[in-house]
Order: structure tokens, then C-alpha cells, then sequence
């Protein structure tokens, strides 16, 4: 008796295993069989955050708080690329260190969204007349900030929304609805910028900051002046500066904007030396730690910009 009913123990034993090792192993498979996404900046972040919903794990490669353009990953973000199923990026103009880790990675099955690829790039242009050899050097180069032209931001929705499609067949219909959604949302915020950008007392956007305004000035028929060309380390001359100041008296222009993640200091000069005031305006590439903790989300980040373009541009 005590032969049979160790037997019978054994045999019940083993299958409790049995079946918890196939639990387990489902786990790990469904572990595995998650979407995972990172993406270069902020932007690229909210919009797959908005597609994917919860079924896919988004990550932001930028630390919080750091320019984007200064940006160069580690060997560990290089390795967090190669393991990842989709990597969203801005495109050559943007991240040029990108390319090398797409070539260079053994992940065959990694899935590379590149955000320009569908999107009417435009060059950097000055549409002031007074500073025409204001950044000279810099003219004709591409503006990599092509999520400031919010038709833009929807061709790369589509192409983030195929990529996640692509990776789960299963649930294509879950995140195209989702895509759909956040599209119409973007459509509004469009058509919010049109109606409030449509009668102002000027036209003339004076920014303080790095060139990253293009896109936007040039879809709501604005002029764009940047005190600095493309990269936010490029430093101004003093010959510059004093175009800029004499711009800004001739056109009788009362705000100057500055940029976000670096120091206000050219545009507080500049609003000094004309007594303009100062107003922020967000290229939303990246954000800090408190906007993250504060959920804050790139419709958001635009609305923020139109309450202060409304208000700097004079528009009734």
C-alpha cells in the first residue's frame, strides 16, 4: 500500500511540474511576443505611445532633459536598439548616428521606421530682408524639425501605425483604429492654428533660440528669424545679433521667444536691447523630468506654443 501510494505522489508530483513548466513557459513566450518600441525624441515617443496603447511597450531613447541635438548614444542605448522590435527615428538630418547602428545591428527581425522617409523635407530659409547674410552658412541645409508641420506628424502616425501592424497581425485593427483617433485629434489642432493664426498684428516670429521653426512658419504663412543656425551650440556674432536688434526696432516687433533645454541668455539680449518681452516657444524634441511626471504630451507642448504665438504675434 505505502508502494502505491508513494506512486501515485510521484505521478502527481510530475505533473504539477509538468504543468507549471508550461505555464511558465507560456509566460515567458507572451513576455517575449510583446511589442517593444523606442524611439529617438519626444514627438516620435507620444505619437507610437498613442498608436500602441497597451499593447505596446514604448520607450524614449533620450534621457529627460537632454538636446536632442547634442545627443550620441552609449554602447548600452546601442544595445537596447538591437533588442527592441521597432525603432522609430527622425531620419539622416537628425540622428546621422542612427544609419550605422541600423547597418550594424544582428537583429534581423528589428523593424526601423524612418520618419522622413514620406515626408516633403524643406531647407533652412530666412524670410527676413534686412539680415540677408544671417546665417549664410547654414542656408539650403535640410530642417530635420518636420513634426512642427502637423501634416507631417500624420504621414509618420501611418508609417509607425504599419510597423506596429506589421509586428502583430493579431491586433492591426486595434492600433489603425487608434491611429485614426489620435490623427483626428491632430486635425484639430491644425485647424485651431489656422483659425487663431489668421489675423495678426504681425507675422514676424523672432526667435531666440536655434533654428527649428521652419516647418511651422511656413505652413501658417509666417516669417521666421533664428538668432542661431540648426545646431543650439552655434553662437551668434555680434554682427548678427545687431541685425537682429535693428530687424526688430524697424518692424516694431514686442516679443521675443526662447527656446526650451537651453539658456535663455541671446534671447534675453536681445529682448534687452529692444525692450521686447520674452515668450516660450517648444520645439517639444525633448522634455524634462517633470513633464514626464506630469504626463504632458505633445498636443499639449503645441497648445502652449499657440496661446504664446497668439499673444506674441498679436492676433485677435
Amino acid at each position: 500500500m505505502k508502494k502505491i501510494f508513494f506512486f501515485w505522489i510521484t505521478i502527481i508530483l510530475l505533473f504539477g511540474a509538468m504543468f507549471a513548466a508550461v505555464k511558465y513557459g507560456q509566460k515567458t513566450l507572451n513576455t517575449d511576443d510583446e511589442i517593444t518600441a523606442i524611439t529617438t525624441i519626444f514627438p516620435l515617443y507620444d505619437f507610437a505611445k498613442n498608436i500602441g496603447g497597451d499593447k505596446v511597450n514604448v520607450s524614449l531613447l533620450l534621457p529627460p532633459g537632454v538636446e536632442p541635438h547634442s545627443f550620441e548614444p552609449k554602447p548600452s542605448d546601442i544595445a537596447k536598439i538591437s533588442k527592441t522590435q521597432v525603432f522609430v527615428f527622425t531620419g539622416e538630418f537628425m540622428e546621422p548616428w542612427a544609419q550605422d547602428i541600423i547597418h550594424g545591428s544582428s537583429n534581423k527581425k528589428l523593424r526601423v521606421v524612418d520618419a522622413s522617409s514620406g515626408v516633403k523635407m524643406i531647407p533652412m530659409v530666412e524670410d527676413h530682408h534686412e539680415n540677408k547674410a544671417h546665417h549664410n552658412e547654414h542656408l539650403g541645409e535640410m530642417d530635420p524639425h518636420i513634426w512642427l508641420d502637423f501634416d507631417n506628424v500624420k504621414i509618420i502616425i501611418d508609417d509607425i501605425t504599419k510597423a506596429f501592424c506589421e509586428k502583430d497581425e493579431a491586433n492591426a485593427g486595434y492600433y489603425q483604429n487608434n491611429a485614426d483617433t489620435y490623427k483626428k485629434k491632430i486635425s484639430e489642432l491644425d485647424s485651431e492654428y489656422k483659425a487663431a493664426l489668421a489675423d495678426c498684428g504681425t507675422r514676424q516670429i523672432v526667435y531666440g533660440g536655434h533654428y527649428a521653426f521652419g516647418y511651422l512658419a511656413h505652413k501658417y504663412n509666417l516669417g521666421y528669424t533664428a538668432a542661431q543656425g540648426l545646431s543650439p551650440d552655434a553662437e551668434p556674432s555680434a554682427k548678427d545679433l545687431i541685425a537682429l536688434v535693428e530687424q526688430i526696432r524697424q518692424a516694431d516687433i514686442h516679443y521675443v521667444f526662447y527656446e526650451e533645454l537651453t539658456s535663455p541668455k541671446i534671447a534675453e539680449t536681445i529682448a534687452n536691447e529692444t525692450n521686447a518681452k520674452l515668450l516660450l516657444l517648444n520645439a517639444g524634441a525633448n522634455v524634462g523630468r517633470k513633464d514626464i511626471e506630469n504626463n504632458v504630451s505633445f498636443i499639449s507642448i503645441m497648445r502652449n506654443n499657440l496661446d504664446n504665438l497668439k499673444t506674441g504675434l498679436e492676433c485677435n
